[in-house]
């Protein structure tokens, strides 16, 4: 009986092989998780790319343009409000928001209470171009997890978040522990 396309062996698999042939004395399990991250994700990154290509943005503005847009009527956030919802310090957030005005999909107003407060704000060009990409996007994302049921989307977003919450808890023992990469910690 043939075997099922998820059950043959992939790329990581033939890596782990290689390793354990050249160095059995490491163990190299993780790869089998993070290989498969690292490749899924560039994979997924180039799918992602397509959308944000064909609607003129990229993966940056979308967060910028989806944040507003999620943030509800009358779509606006200050800078700091923007960098505090994701990844990007506040300077980051100003670039983006800078190329963002130039191409019309935002504009930043100032507070009537207060001058000194910034806002940006969707432009109803920002706002349909907006829900055109969220649209693509998230028919995109189910496009790609079409080969995993409904159950096994549900576990692997569980053990997903369970990963982050172990790389977050391995990120703080990094920092805690007085041993720099490559030095051995104590015995």
């Amino acid at each position: 009986m043939a075997r099922k396309a998820a059950d043959r062996a992939d790329t990581v698999d033939l890596i782990i092989e290689q390793w354990q042939r050249e160095r059995p004395d490491v163990d190299v399990s993780g790869l089998a998780v993070f290989g498969r991250m690292h490749r899924g994700f560039l994979r997924y990154s180039m799918l992602l790319g397509e959308v944000f290509d064909r609607h003129g943005i990229n993966m940056a503005a979308f967060d910028v343009l989806a944040t507003l847009l999620r943030s509800g009527p009358p779509y606006r956030k200050t800078a700091g409000e923007l960098a505090g919802i994701s990844l990007v310090s506040t300077g980051g957030v100003t670039l983006r928001l800078d190329r963002l005005e130039k191409a019309g999909l935002v504009v930043r107003e100032r507070d009537p209470d207060d001058r000194r407060v910034v806002y940006a704000r969707l432009t109803e060009r920002g706002l349909e171009l907006t829900n055109a990409v969220v649209s693509d996007h998230f028919a995109n994302e189910r496009r790609m997890l079409a080969g995993l049921s409904e159950t096994e989307q549900r576990q692997l977003a569980r053990l997903l978040s369970r990963l982050e919450r172990s790389l977050e808890t391995a990120e703080t023992a990094g920092r805690d522990d007085p041993a720099k990469p490559g030095e051995a910690g104590p015995a």
